[in-house]
């Protein structure tokens, strides 16, 4: 076997792999994967509600204020040009 071969998937015959093959390539490095995978604990999982609860609250807050700063300029130049 060639070294291009080995190193692009290619069988001993020199043939592309099948999509059965690929299929069980790709099953298989997902499985190798996961059981990598860890779940958070509780309390991580607490405190990072807490700061997405925090940052949305925040933003949500400079926004409306932001809305309702702009929406007063807005207004203020409409006026002056409507007069």
């Amino acid at each position: 076997m060639s070294a291009g071969a080995a190193t692009q998937g290619g069988s001993e015959t020199g043939k592309a792999p099948g999509w059965w093959e690929r299929l069980k390539a790709f099953y298989g490095d997902v499985r190798s994967e996961m059981k990598k995978v860890t779940r958070p604990s509780f309390k991580e999982v607490r405190a990072t509600t807490g700061v997405v609860l925090v940052t949305v609250a925040f933003f949500g807050l400079f926004f409306f204020v932001s809305d309702a700063i702009l929406s007063r300029i807005m207004n203020a130049v409409l006026s002056y040009f409507t007069r």
